[in-house]
């Protein structure tokens, strides 16, 4: 949490909205144009899922005064202006994933899939290794034929990814295994279809893209030399660029597709240099406030916006040959209002 009394920031689905959690509940903004949605009183809330654009949501309590306890998911529906469903875990929550339907719930050392919303019913358990930031994503886009998810696996630096679309309760199914990184996952996105898993480490150098369907990385991008925590992974829309921010203060833009459209060292030809040379380094880089937490994604496949826990909203246009443009406006949590700066 900071000054702002922000504890975190998620966006939902589709990109189009996120949510700040508070000491006292959610609020909610579009985030093209930025404007703001709702805002519920629901005490302290440490994570916020929202499904899509609709009116149900699912917290998890956190923060200095929790009105509810933190091993606890509760789905709101906003339309009914009331609580409808809830989740007891055996400890605290970690995280939660929200589709139409299922609810994936996230503690420590398990990943837990659940039937949503009619006759909700638990499908499968999940054991991973210390997961203490709750790391787990699933395909975003509600027509993708596939549900794939990925979270850290049981040995470090490891990625699991399963197809949860065609689980039972019955069923027995074996994730597939991605040797990722050397170190501690940090950081996993998945693009709209889910036939791509971006995956970081705690060193927070690269960052590896994966073939879901034939297990395979297809590319492997440099934010930078320095060990930094990578705060958030993005896909485009379409899957042409990806997008990533750190606490080094910087918003990385790289080509996936065209991947020649990335920057590389000068002494790249030469095969005798090692593979830091080698790299594909950012399209495009634009500067945030430095150590704040901070979101970012997509607008159009040319825009990227950034949210960081500071209260500021960041606005980017690229090119392909790398040229940009920015704009920043501030949030105003308190009363909810936004001012060009």
């Amino acid at each position: 949490m900071n000054e702002k009394g922000i504890i975190s920031l998620s966006f939902n689905q589709d990109r189009t909205c996120f949510v700040c959690c508070t000491e006292t509940g959610v609020r909610m903004y579009n985030v093209e144009p930025l404007s703001p949605r709702e805002r519920f009183d629901l005490g302290g809330v440490s994570k916020c899922e929202m499904l899509n654009r609709t009116n149900i949501f699912a917290i998890i309590a956190g923060g200095k005064y929790p009105k509810y306890s933190q091993n606890t998911v509760l789905i709101y529906d906003a339309l009914l202006q009331k609580f409808v469903m809830e989740i007891i875990c055996d400890s605290n929550v970690k995280s939660v994933r929200l589709r139409r339907n299922k609810i994936i719930v996230v503690t420590t050392d398990k990943i837990s899939v659940f039937t949503f919303p009619v006759a909700t019913r638990h499908i499968i358990n999940l054991e991973t290794r210390p997961n203490p930031m709750g790391l787990c994503e699933i395909t975003p886009l509600e027509t993708s034929t596939k549900q794939i998810i990925a979270y850290p696996g049981n040995k470090i630096g490891s990625v699991h990814i399963m197809d949860v679309s065609n689980l039972e309760a019955t069923s027995s199914s074996a994730p597939a295994i991605l040797n990722a990184h050397q170190g501690e996952i940090s950081c996993l996105a998945i693009n709209p279809l889910g036939t791509l898993i971006a995956s970081a480490s705690s060193k927070g150098t690269l960052i590896r893209i994966w073939d879901t369907c034939h297990k395979v990385k297809v590319a492997e991008l440099r934010r930078g030399s320095d060990t930094a925590t990578l705060y958030c992974i993005n896909f485009s829309p379409n899957s042409e660029f990806l997008c990533c921010s750190s606490d080094k203060g910087t918003i990385h833009i790289f080509a996936v597709i065209e991947s020649d459209l990335n920057r590389r060292s000068s002494l790249s030809p030469f095969s005798f240099f090692s593979s830091y040379c080698q790299s594909q380094w950012a399209l495009a880089t634009y500067t945030v406030p430095p150590e704040v937490g901070c979101i970012c994604t997509f607008l159009t496949q040319d825009t990227v916006a950034a949210i960081c826990l500071d209260g500021t909203y960041h606005k980017f246009a690229f090119s392909k040959d790398g040229t940009s443009r920015r704009r920043s406006f501030q949030i105003y949590l308190h009363n909810c209002e936004d001012e060009e700066i």
